[in-house]
C-alpha cells in the first residue's frame, strides 16, 4: 500500500512539472537583446544574483530529488523529475548551464527507461530551448506513440512544426490537442498559430479562454496573461495591453514578463526613466537578452547611446553564454546586428536559418539584412515571403515597405507602410517616427 502511493505522488511530482513547464517555450512571437556597465560584471554574476533569488520552490525540488538519488540512485522516474526541475529553474533564472544539467538527468533517465514519458517530454522542452527543433519533433512524436490519448506530446509537437514553418501540420496536431484536451495549453498554442495567420481577434479570443482556462495566480496563467497583453500592444491598443500587465502584476507584482511588458507601453508613452527603471528590474532579474535589448534600445531613444551600446555588449555576452551551453540561438540577435554594421554577417547565418526551416520570422530577417547591404532585389522576394501567411506584424510591413522604398516603388512602399501603421504605430521606438516621416515625405511629393 504504500510503495502505491508513493508510486502516485511520484506520478503526481512528474505532472506538476510537465505542467509548469508546458509552456515554457510554447510562444515564440518576440524577442530581442544588454552590456556590461564599466566595471563590467560577467553574464556569469549576473546569473549568480540571479539564483540567489530564484523561485525557492524549485530550489526545494532540486535538493529534495538530488537527496533521493544520492540514497535511491536508480530511480530513474526521479533522475526524469531533476531533469524537469533543472528545465524550469533555466525558466527561472535564464542561466543555460541548467540545460546542462537537465540534459544529464534526461539522459540518465532515458538511458535506463526508453519508454520514460516524462524524460521524452523533458528532452523535447530541452531541444526546444536549445532551438534543435527536429529533435524536439522526434522526442514529442515518440511520446505521443507512446500515450496517443495524452495531450501533453501535441504540444511539443506542434511547436516544432510552427519553428520548421510546417503551418499546416501544426494546424492539425494542434486540433487534435484542443479536442483532446482544451485548457491553457492548448488555447495559448491556437492563438500563437492564429496570429501567425493575421487572424487578430482570433488570436486575442483564443488567449483569453487560455486565461480562462487557468487557476488565477498559476504562473503559466501569468504568463498566457501577459501574452494577451502583447497580442494587444501588437494591435496598437495599449490601454488594454497595460490593463492586462497590471493584472498580472496583481497576481504578482514582481512578474518579470508583466514589468517587461509595462516598460514597453511605458517607453512608448515617452516616460524614459519608469521604461528603464522597470527594464533594469527585470534585466537585474531575469537576464533574458529580448529584454537587455529592449532596455538598450529605450537608452537609445533617449538619447543615452553610451547605456545603450552597454546594453547590446551584454546581449552579445548572453549569446554567447547560450552558445557555449548548448543553445542555438541562431537569429536572436540578428536584426540588432544587421542595423549595427553587421548585415553580411547576419545575411550568411540567415541564409543558413531560412534554408533548414523557411519560416515567415527567417524570411524577414533575411530580407532586412539583404535591405541592410544594399541587396534590394533578392530583399523583396524575402520579404514577400515573410508576410506570405498573412501576419499583421507591423514590423514585417515596415521592413517591406522600406524595401520597396529603396526599389523606387512609391505606390507598394506607401501602402506597406501605412499598413505598419494602421496595425501599430508604436511598434518600434526607433522605425515607427521613422515610417511616419518616410510617408510624409512620399505624401509631399504626389
Amino acid at each position: 500500500m504504500q510503495r502505491l502511493k508513493d508510486e502516485r505522488f511520484a506520478n503526481r511530482v512528474t505532472w506538476i512539472l510537465l505542467a509548469t513547464l508546458v509552456l515554457m517555450l510554447g510562444h515564440w512571437a518576440w524577442s530581442r537583446w544588454q552590456a556590461p556597465p564599466t566595471p563590467a560584471p560577467t553574464v556569469a554574476d549576473y546569473f549568480g544574483d540571479t539564483a540567489a533569488r530564484a523561485d525557492a520552490s524549485t530550489e526545494a525540488i532540486i535538493a529534495n530529488l538530488q537527496t533521493k538519488l544520492k540514497t535511491q540512485p536508480e530511480d530513474w522516474v526521479a533522475h526524469s523529475q531533476l531533469g524537469l526541475a533543472y528545465l524550469q529553474k533555466a525558466r527561472e533564472t535564464a542561466n543555460p548551464a541548467y540545460y546542462l544539467k537537465a540534459e544529464q538527468a534526461l539522459t540518465t533517465a532515458l538511458q535506463h527507461q526508453p519508454s520514460n514519458y516524462a524524460a521524452l517530454g523533458g528532452w523535447g522542452e530541452l531541444a526546444l530551448a536549445r532551438h534543435d527543433f527536429s529533435a524536439a519533433l522526434e522526442f514529442g512524436e515518440r511520446a505521443r506513440n507512446l500515450i496517443p490519448n495524452r495531450a501533453y506530446a501535441y504540444g511539443l509537437i506542434a511547436d516544432a512544426q510552427i519553428e520548421l514553418a510546417r503551418y499546416d501540420a501544426a494546424a492539425e496536431t494542434l486540433q487534435r490537442m484542443v479536442n483532446l484536451r482544451p485548457d491553457l495549453s492548448s488555447y495559448s498554442r491556437i492563438a500563437y498559430l492564429r496570429e501567425l495567420h493575421g487572424d487578430m481577434e482570433g488570436a486575442i479570443e483564443a488567449m483569453r479562454q487560455a486565461v480562462e482556462a487557468g487557476g488565477p495566480r498559476a504562473e503559466n496563467t501569468l504568463w498566457v496573461r501577459t501574452q494577451l497583453g502583447h497580442l494587444y500592444f501588437h494591435s496598437g491598443r495599449l490601454a488594454e495591453a497595460e490593463a492586462e500587465y497590471q493584472l498580472a502584476l496583481a497576481a504578482q507584482p514582481d512578474y518579470v514578463h508583466a514589468l517587461a511588458g509595462l516598460a514597453r507601453v511605458r517607453a512608448v508613452q515617452g516616460n524614459w526613466d519608469e521604461a528603464i527603471a522597470l527594464y533594469s528590474t527585470v534585466t537585474n532579474r531575469t537576464p533574458l537578452a529580448e529584454y537587455v535589448i529592449a532596455l538598450g534600445e529605450v537608452y537609445e531613444t533617449a538619447g543615452r547611446a553610451e547605456e545603450a551600446q552597454k546594453q547590446f555588449e551584454l546581449a552579445e555576452a548572453i549569446d554567447t553564454l547560450n552558445r557555449a551551453n548548448g543553445v542555438n540561438t541562431d537569429l536572436e540577435l540578428a536584426l540588432l546586428l544587421a542595423e549595427r554594421g553587421r548585415a553580411a554577417e547576419v545575411v550568411t547565418s540567415a541564409r543558413e536559418v531560412y534554408a533548414q526551416r523557411p519560416t515567415t520570422f527567417a524570411a524577414d530577417v533575411l530580407a532586412w539584412a539583404l535591405y541592410q547591404t544594399g541587396n534590394y532585389h533578392e530583399a523583396q522576394t524575402y520579404a514577400q515571403a515573410a508576410l506570405r501567411l498573412g501576419a499583421q506584424d507591423a514590423t514585417k510591413f515596415f521592413h517591406a515597405g522600406m524595401i520597396e522604398h529603396a526599389l523606387g516603388n512609391t505606390t507598394q512602399a506607401k501602402h506597406y507602410l501605412q499598413q505598419a501603421l494602421i496595425i501599430n504605430p508604436y511598434f518600434s521606438l526607433r522605425h515607427a517616427p521613422q515610417a511616419q516621416k518616410i510617408l510624409q515625405e512620399l505624401n509631399a511629393n504626389d
